[in-house]
């Protein structure tokens, strides 16, 4: 009866429009108050020792590393340096908007801000190419899903926070999959490209691509010091996200000088606002998280599955459904802290390597952020775009079929997860 009570009234709570993080509380009391044993005071114990959890120090240090990025010059640079590489070919343009957000999701750590960045530049630039604005919008929408699987990725720490799984790993994890994700949808691009006869630009020099790859050299170096730090072991994951935070800040403010001094204080009470709101769902979810343990929810939900006697390729396409589903109606953070308390035990208990489940639930969030109703970069890509969010959801919708054949192939191949944390381990 309590666990009904509990998902009941968060549902309904969501139902009704209260915002994630207080639908997470208010459930979790509400429970507490009718059906618990416990007082108040453990649940209030649980939401400030959210605060003391260490990996999740990252969680401020990434955003306003994002920050930092995002307000400079910093993703201009990456597409031209991604203009220099492919604009030529038939489609170039297109491609050089999915090789830009490939670059900036790999500083940013953020779909909505790759979405931003590169969209605000280049959805203007390929219109006045001769692109259509539907295809460019759909292009723009679903290369800024990279946001949160190519590392550093927000949703990244706050899985291996919950599961106490490597975070470190999990960032080398996400590597091949956003690579492989990369890759496909600049074939499906090629392949457009060729029967619409889209245009292409004039091939530029070798002297070029040299200049604008030591323009966005900076900007580049972000990822290699996080990744190469971390399994270099000159510091954690928790302190990369700090070198990172001050290694943005050095260049947009004195290598790049897109930011000037007195404009800092702006920067920061932006990441703040980011971060707050960051930290606030996340500790109500942990606190939900506690109550879900304490009623044995996850235990029970193990069991019953188990007594179906589903195999693990039959639990795992049951696990996407449930993810695609939730990730309709909320953002890919709310959707992990919710569900992978419950999730996780069944999958260890079926021998699901739990960093191969970290990556296959990001690429189920990547999808939830281009479908209605919630899909946040349709409402992004709408804004910048000047689109209606009917039209914005019409043109991401082909690619649909893109992120979702990806999202098979890692589901039933944990190789692709799973080689490259593993070799660098060995």
């Amino acid at each position: 009866m309590t666990a009904i009570f509990l998902l009941a009234a968060l549902f309904v709570l969501l139902f009704i429009g209260v915002p994630v993080a207080v639908s997470l509380g208010l459930a979790s009391m509400l429970t507490l108050l009718l059906f618990g044993d416990q007082s108040l005071l453990s649940n209030a114990q649980k939401f400030f020792h959210t605060m003391q959890v260490y990996p999740l120090l990252a969680v401020p240090f990434f955003v306003l590393a994002g920050a930092f990025m995002t307000t400079g010059g910093v993703a201009r640079r990456m597409i031209d340096f991604a203009n220099a590489l492919v604009g030529h070919f038939r489609g170039g343009l297109a491609m050089a908007a999915l090789l830009a957000s490939a670059f900036f999701a790999a500083v940013s750590g953020s779909a909505p801000a790759t979405v931003v960045a590169v969209g605000s530049v280049m959805i203007g630039g390929m219109v006045a190419s001769g692109y259509t604005k539907s295809f460019s919008a759909g292009v723009i929408c679903n290369s800024g899903t990279l946001g949160i699987l190519i590392p550093p990725s927000l949703v990244m720490v706050v899985y291996g926070a919950i599961t106490e799984s490597s975070i470190g790993k999990l960032f080398i994890a996400g590597i091949l999959p956003g690579i492989l994700l990369t890759l496909v949808m600049m074939v499906t691009i090629v392949v457009i490209a060729r029967k619409e006869n889209m245009p292409r630009q004039e091939r530029v020099s070798f002297k070029e691509v040299v200049r604008t790859f030591r323009e966005a050299l900076w900007g580049l170096m972000l990822v290699v010091i996080i990744l190469g730090g971390i399994y270099a072991g000159i510091f954690t994951p928790t302190e990369a996200a700090a070198v990172s935070a001050v290694y943005a800040f050095f260049i947009a403010v004195f290598v790049y000088r897109d930011i000037s001094l007195k404009h800092v204080p702006e920067v920061l009470v932006d990441a703040s606002r980011i971060t707050v709101m960051l930290m606030f769902i996340i500790a109500n979810a942990f606190m939900f998280a506690f109550l879900l343990t304490t009623e044995q929810i996850p235990q029970l939900a193990s069991e019953f599955l188990v007594g179906l006697g589903l195999p693990v390729w039959g639990f795992l396409l049951l696990l996407n459904v449930l993810l695609l589903a939730a990730g309709n109606f909320m953002e890919p953070t709310s959707v992990v802290l919710i569900l992978t308390p419950i999730v996780f035990p069944i999958a260890m208990d079926m021998g699901i390597d739990p960093i191969h489940l970290g990556v296959l639930m990001i690429v189920n969030m990547q999808i939830g952020l281009v479908t209605p109703p919630v899909g946040l970069n349709l409402f992004v890509t709408a804004g910048i775009a000047n689109m209606t969010l009917e039209e914005t959801i019409k043109a991401s919708f082909p690619w649909l079929i893109v992120l979702l054949a990806v999202l098979m192939l890692i589901t039933y191949v944990p190789w692709i997860s799973l080689v490259v944390p593993n070799m660098m381990l060995n």
